[in-house]
């Protein structure tokens, strides 16, 4: 008997391990039990999905070679590696359920088309960078309209200009001093946005 068939035991069809290895259920509990920040607790997860694909792609490698060269004596191995591909499906389930990804659809169709993703995120990257500088087009026309207005103003009404510029200067000290306060924290250090 092989040392590979001395590890599992068959039963209505169904191969049960009983090696010293973590189930993907053991090592799902495992994981749980470790809990950090939200950011954390997500790569933590994202990761886990990782390892779990990469796992399976391993069984579907080692399922692939069991049937190219199946033989009557490859019979437990093949069901071992059946019965472990469910299970670390089970466990890609279970772990992708606790990831919250949201993937466009035009993504998934280049995929399907053959083609690289990548080129989502670059025509993406080109759209932003074209609107942007529409944006930024059109705000520079309103500064220099109102730049242009300021001065007509100005010339026709000195006093109110004057005027309106000690508002503007005060709503925008406060706006400044309202900005600061809600980046500091209780003990006056400053928040720190976290990189994700």
């Amino acid at each position: 008997m092989d040392s590979s068939q001395n590890n599992f035991v068959g039963g209505n069809g169904l191969i049960n391990p009983k090696s010293n290895d973590a189930s993907p259920a053991d090592s799902t509990a495992a994981a749980a039990s470790t809990a950090g920040s939200p950011a954390e607790e997500s790569k933590q997860n994202l990761n886990q999905v990782i390892n779990s694909i990469d796992k399976t792609l391993g069984i579907l490698h080692q399922l692939y070679l069991t049937v190219s060269s199946y033989n009557v004596s490859s019979q437990l191995p093949l069901l071992q590696r059946l019965n472990n591909l469910v299970l670390e499906l089970d466990n890609m389930a279970k772990l992708g359920e606790k990831c919250n990804i949201q993937v466009p659809m035009e993504v998934l169709n280049l995929i399907d088309d053959g083609k690289n993703p990548d080129e989502f995120t670059r025509d993406v990257l080109n759209s932003c960078i074209a609107k942007n500088q529409v944006t930024k087009g059109k705000t520079d026309a309103f500064k220099g309209l109102r730049g242009h207005l300021l001065e007509g103003l100005e010339q026709a009404f000195p006093e109110e200009v004057e005027a309106y510029r000690e508002i503007r200067a005060a709503s925008a000290a406060e706006a400044k001093r309202l900005a600061q306060a809600q980046s500091l924290l209780s003990n006056g250090d400053v928040k720190v946005k976290p990189e994700i």
